[in-house]
């Protein structure tokens, strides 16, 4: 296995409750030499005072948004290749070794994995959040996912040098930005396990939707706007959430699609007014 020096990029934004056992995982890799950069976007609850009893890089920067703090984390990183990940995921042990394999073999630009598992599966809203998603409750992607996909989870720091990085926009879909620039899909990493949370409290569900909701293929463009606003309206929220909860047998779920719609539709009222796209 060579021994390249790689470079980890979290941003972090009122991550106190995940960080921790993020970086934990991290340091415990097989892969020996990794440089470690936290970006703090501007958090304001504990997750700074965390980071910095831990053994990492820290970069700091007003809210701006994780495209940003991507940015910013690859501009002060010493690594050949770039590994980009969030603050509310851990990993398993042989992780960045396997997700690097191709790369470092020659066969291609940059990796994703598509063994991304649920954290939280036994949650109750974490499994309807999967319910809402048509997949299994302990896995992020299908079985079936394909073996290209438009975000890199790893990538040569020459060819992210190349197009500027990540767009600025703070935008949910802004990982897909290097993918569009470069005009090449990431590839496969098999092996690569890693785990993320899901939402698990109807807060967190309503959170993370509005951000969802904040994305081009919901809000963005007038024809687009008013399809949402019809899809994640009350009626259609209530009459989905009536059919899922009792093909499912998950009383929770009704309330998990009304919370989730209502983010939804609220982030595209506020589309029309220019609202923030980033969290």
């Amino acid at each position: 296995m060579s021994n390249k020096l790689i470079t980890v990029i979290i941003p972090v934004y009122n991550e106190e409750e995940h960080i921790k056992n993020c970086l934990e995982s991290l340091n415990n890799q097989t892969y020996p030499n990794l440089e470690i950069i936290t970006v703090d976007d501007g958090s304001n609850d504990q997750t700074l005072k965390i980071v910095q009893n831990c053994n990492v890089k820290i970069l700091e920067q007003k809210h701006k948004g994780p495209g940003p703090a991507r940015n910013l984390g690859a501009k002060y990183s010493k690594g050949e290749i770039l590994v980009f990940v969030d603050a509310d995921m851990t990993f398993d042990e042989n992780f960045i070794k396997d997700l690097i394999n191709p790369i470092i073999k020659g066969e291609t630009i940059g990796t994703f994995s598509k063994n991304e598992m649920v954290a939280n599966y036994d949650n109750v809203w974490s499994i309807c959040w999967n319910i809402n998603r048509n997949l299994p409750k302990d896995r992020m992607h299908p079985k079936n996912y394909p073996n290209k996909a438009p975000v890199f989870r790893a990538i040569l720091k020459n060819e992210f040098n190349k197009v500027h990085g990540f767009d600025a926009t703070g935008e949910y879909t802004d990982d897909w930005s290097l993918s569009r620039k470069l005009k090449v899909m990431s590839t496969l990493a098999p092996g690569a396990i890693y785990y993320h949370f899901n939402p698990s409290n109807l807060k967190e569900v309503y959170k993370q939707a509005r951000w969802i909701g904040k994305n081009e293929f919901i809000s963005g463009g007038l024809i687009r706007k008013i399809r949402s606003l019809i899809f994640y309206s009350p009626p259609s929220s209530i009459f989905i959430g009536t059919f899922k909860s009792a093909k499912y047998l998950n009383l929770h779920f009704l309330l998990f699609k009304f919370t989730y719609d209502l983010a939804i539709f609220t982030s595209v009222i506020k589309s029309f007014f220019g609202e923030s796209k980033f969290k």
